[in-house]
């Protein structure tokens, strides 16, 4: 949107770009293309900040938020049932209580996913807002540690709303000592094609390490996605203008128009003065700079565009103002708060009698699958010389792998800094365009695989080598844009990316181990990881 992010530190130039992507992440999050609240709006720059912190430490110490994929928390499938039967439970309430009907219930035991409950209308979580979603969720864990809550604060994440322009909420609850965190926030919604959705999120912690995050879509879909391609095309215009060049300004001029037409339209059937008075602003304005713009693509008059040039600011301003009156419900971020602490109870009551079990699980992870004997542990056995491995589905961005245990004698020389480095080392190697590597050290022997299958299971090739890609592509990951989308995009040009399905493979063995030994594993574990997983996938031919 035509802000510039700096970093300045001695990290590797990777990292230091992996940290200004999340940053940009976190400030659409918060922001929406609106970024310059950065500066106007204290709470929402320090909530921002809190954020980045947690990330970092996230980051630093859990392999799942380093690889940008979601760790589920592998249960039985009757659990499983009895969770997503309360999380509907929680919504339907939640929907008779608020009138509110897009409402999406989520259910984290610490940082990993246990079960998501949708309504029906309600717009799909990308698999970056899950993740952005279990950020927040995180955060709120120092937010606990301050003594005590004063309400004059500036901080926003200690205080209840003081300001207009607060979007963050704290609520007691009288039903027990836990708080309520409520943030109004724009989640994307696709990760093909991005928007900024208003959403309000309630994260009610069930007991210490489980947290129940109840989103409620606001305002309109059709307003908000046409609102920010009209900050978008606008940012656009501003870059493209500086050419004086007619046939570079004339179809960036033609989308920006198409979009604030569009935004007129969806702006017309929202019922409220606000709303009004800044369709009215919008309309007259535009009216005066689409004539300027008009003027100097017909007769090629400077003056015209200096005159249109001149009102974009102002324009800007308006679509602020837009924002602020569509996207931010804070009267209704106040009424749902009681309802949720409700719905809450539902879930609490659901897990009361195995939330420690849940608890120790959470940091194990170690019982996975249908096969109750089936143990992450029973599973390494299998591969005589696998010290380690992380298996991703890049198709929803979920990751399996053994809890990082470096008690046991056979990895006593394993440390989290290897395993760090090789996933940094991949990443290196799969920006040039290379899908397997194998290599060592002194001590172990390090794979990383990525192939492709088709939606019945079967193996393909790119048809395109990421070498030949067209398109730069953004860093391995999800939180600055869907590497694996783009991977798919450019390897097969000529297929839907719905259609390809990519994975994701580390492993990890010993020194001795050959070169076809860790191929035959890496064949096997792809094969087999359903048994973990509690579904089947289809065995593929990685090389």
């Amino acid at each position: 949107m035509g802000y510039l992010f700096l970093s300045i530190g001695n990290d590797d130039t990777a990292s230091m770009k992996r940290f200004l992507n999340t940053c940009v992440m976190v400030v659409r999050y918060v922001c929406g293309p609106n970024v310059l609240e950065l500066k106007n709006n204290t709470n929402k720059s320090s909530l921002i900040t809190h954020l980045i912190d947690c990330w970092t430490n996230l980051k630093n110490n859990d392999q799942a938020m380093f690889v940008e994929a979601i760790e589920q928390l592998m249960v039985n499938p009757d659990l499983t049932a009895s969770t997503v039967q309360g999380l509907r439970e929680a919504v339907e309430k939640m929907q008779y209580l608020t009138d509110c009907s897009k409402i999406h219930g989520l259910l984290l035991v610490q940082n990993k996913f246990l079960g998501l409950y949708s309504s029906q209308n309600a717009k799909v979580l990308s698999c970056t807002d899950t993740l952005f979603s279990i950020l927040l969720s995180e955060s709120t864990k120092t937010v606990n540690t301050k003594p005590e809550i004063e309400p004059d604060s500036e901080d926003e994440f200690y205080s209840p709303s003081t300001t207009p322009d607060d979007n963050i909420q704290i609520l007691q609850t009288e039903s027990h000592e836990n708080f309520i965190y409520s943030y109004q926030i724009l989640l994307s919604g696709n990760d093909y094609i991005p928007k900024c959705i208003p959403h309000i999120l309630h994260i009610c912690p069930i007991t210490e390490g489980i947290n129940l995050l109840l989103f409620i879509e606001t305002g309109s879909i059709v307003v908000s996605s046409n609102l920010y391609d009209s900050f978008l095309y606008l940012h656009n215009l501003q870059s493209v203008q500086i050419q004086r060049d007619v046939e570079t300004l004339r179809p960036v001029f033609e989308n920006l128009d198409t979009s604030i037409k569009k935004l007129s339209d969806a702006l017309k059937k929202m019922k409220s003065n606000s709303v009004e008075a800044a369709l009215k602003q919008l309309n007259r304005y535009w009216d005066l700079m689409r004539k300027k713009y008009q003027e100097f693509i017909k007769a090629r008059l400077a003056e015209s565009l200096l005159r249109a040039e001149s009102m974009t600011s102002g324009l800007l301003d308006i679509f602020k103002e837009i924002l602020k009156v569509t996207a931010y419900d804070k009267e209704l971020m106040k009424t749902t708060q009681g309802p949720a602490n409700e719905s809450s109870k539902i879930i609490m009551e659901k897990l009361s009698t195995f939330d420690e079990f849940l608890k120790v699980k959470a940091m194990k992870n170690f019982s996975l699958g249908s096969k109750t004997s089936l143990t992450i542990n029973k599973y390494l056995e299998e591969f005589p010389g696998l010290v380690h491995f992380i298996y991703i589905d890049r198709t929803n961005h979920r990751v399996t792998a053994p809890n990082l245990d470096f008690g046991m004698d056979e990895t006593l020389a394993l440390t989290k800094q290897k395993i760090w480095s090789m996933i940094s080392f991949s990443r290196t190697h799969l920006e040039e365009g290379h899908l397997s590597i194998i290599w060592k050290d002194t001590t172990f022997s390090y794979a990383y695989f990525v192939w492709f299958e088709d939606t019945s299971g079967s193996p393909v090739k790119p048809t395109v080598f990421p070498t030949h890609a067209s398109k730069p592509l953004p860093q391995p990951g999800i939180l600055s844009g869907d590497f694996y989308l783009k991977l798919k995009e450019a390897c097969f040009p000529k297929m839907s990316p719905n259609k390809i399905r990519c994975y994701e493979l580390y492993c990890v063995h010993l020194g001795l181990a050959t070169a076809q030994c860790v191929l035959e594993h890496a064949r096997r574990i792809a094969a087999t990881i359903w048994e973990l997983k509690g579904h089947p996938d289809h065995p593929i031919d990685l090389l």
